[in-house]
């Protein structure tokens, strides 16, 4: 059996992340997130892929290559212009044969319940109840099959959500040839879904137990503490004397931990870092390569991206800060709001009540810049000293 993944789109709602990086290759655990998919659908017995690619598409490629890494192959689609999921699929019409799967690439599934679907045989999609349903397609069931799919209605009429997560048999291309644009101006796979079930075809569902699903930037946070909570120990790097090792910290190769440093798991340290001295780090911390964590600089429950500098006395919560940032001395980042009420970025509620800044690459800061929580700050920005930078800032600003 193929696996047929969806990893062409931006991912709009990841801005500012999603600006220089396709959705699918943002770090998670210091693995892109479509890495974690890739190794559980892996583990359920698939080897050949099919990547539907477009935004970006040279970092997919340059990252996966043939998939030898791996033990898998992987053969490239790509779709210039992103018109849906439906028009995705229907590119891989000529290179699958027989029953295939097809996997939106920017969630995170089990091995489990991949094998699951897999075994049902026929045309199938996997649902998970759900508590928050804004944002998500919703489907309706009735016994063993599927009676309505709903993409992203505003009213609630249902818990059940689509996954992104298929079984199809070669008829879904015939249904995709009939598939007209939807309202937003896609062809979705979800229209074509519908067009058989409303033509009198079986379409079966599986329900499945566990999904990691990443609209916004801050769901990357939640999806990093649930995969460091299994993540393997492993300590490549050198600690010096006086530092102090707490719980499932893994160290990467040719990282320093300097004297001082204080560090508590679940906590992950990529390659040639220079950790302290006597530096802080909480659990839920995810540090990239290349990174520089340095005096009396606390940094919890974050994701540091590759190449990024929090050298002198700075503090950073709850937040993700992409590639080749450098924060200047005293520059803080707040997380909670004095009224402890949930934290809003522009009109979304994020459902958080401790949330930092969500930064793009290469952002730099001055002496004393402070970041107001849920501030998200563009790629290319700087932040003068002592300035104070909030709200939603556009890549390329300039704030002083």
């Amino acid at each position: 059996m193929k696996a047929v993944i969806l990893a062409a789109g931006e991912g709009n709602r990841m801005r500012p992340l999603s600006y220089t990086r396709p959705k699918v290759m943002l770090p998670i655990a210091n693995k892109p997130i479509l890495e974690h998919l890739l190794v559980e659908v892996k583990k359920a017995g698939v080897r050949e892929f099919i990547f539907i690619v477009g935004y970006r598409d040279e970092q997919v490629r340059q990252y996966f290559g043939s998939g030898d890494r791996w033990g898998m192959s992987i053969d490239y689609c790509t779709q210039r212009k992103q018109l849906g999921t439906a028009d995705a699929i229907r590119m891989a019409e000529g290179l699958v044969d027989g029953n295939f799967m097809v996997i939106n690439g920017d969630i995170i599934v089990s091995q489990k319940d991949i094998q699951s679907l897999i075994n049902k045989g026929t045309n199938a999609m996997t649902v998970i109840e759900v508590k928050e349903t804004q944002d998500l397609g919703l489907v309706e069931l009735d016994e063993d099959k599927v009676v309505h799919i709903y993409e992203k209605v505003a009213s609630l009429f249902s818990n059940i959500a689509n996954v992104g997560l298929y079984l199809f048999t070669p008829d879904i291309f015939a249904a995709i040839s009939q598939t007209p644009k939807s309202p937003r101006g896609e062809y979705e796979i979800t229209d074509s879904l519908q067009l058989m079930i409303d033509q009198g075809n079986h379409i079966a569902y599986q329900k499945i137990s566990y999904w990691l699903n990443l609209s916004y930037p801050w769901d990357l946070l939640t999806a990093n503490e649930s995969l460091l909570d299994e993540a393997e120990v492993e300590n490549l790097g050198e600690v010096e004397d006086n530092a102090v090792i707490k719980g499932a910290v893994t160290i990467g190769k040719g990282t320093i931990v300097r004297s001082g440093s204080y560090i508590v798991g679940p906590a992950l340290i990529g390659q040639d870092c220079d950790i302290g001295p006597n530096c802080y780090i909480r659990p839920y911390t995810s540090i990239g390569d290349d990174c520089h964590i340095g005096s009396a600089v606390e940094v919890k429950n974050s994701i540091i991206m590759n190449g990024s500098k929090i050298p002198h006395h700075n503090y950073v919560g709850d937040s993700v800060i992409g590639e080749g940032c450098n924060l200047g001395a005293g520059t803080k980042i707040a997380n909670l709001k004095l009224d402890k009420k949930n934290i809003m970025v522009g009109s979304i509620d994020t459902k958080r009540r401790k949330l930092g800044a969500i930064i793009g690459d290469n952002v730099e800061t001055g002496i004393n810049a402070s970041i107001n929580v849920g501030c998200l700050i563009g790629n290319n920005t700087h932040i003068g000293p002592g300035a104070i930078a909030h709200g939603i800032i556009a890549p390329g600003s300039r704030i002083f």
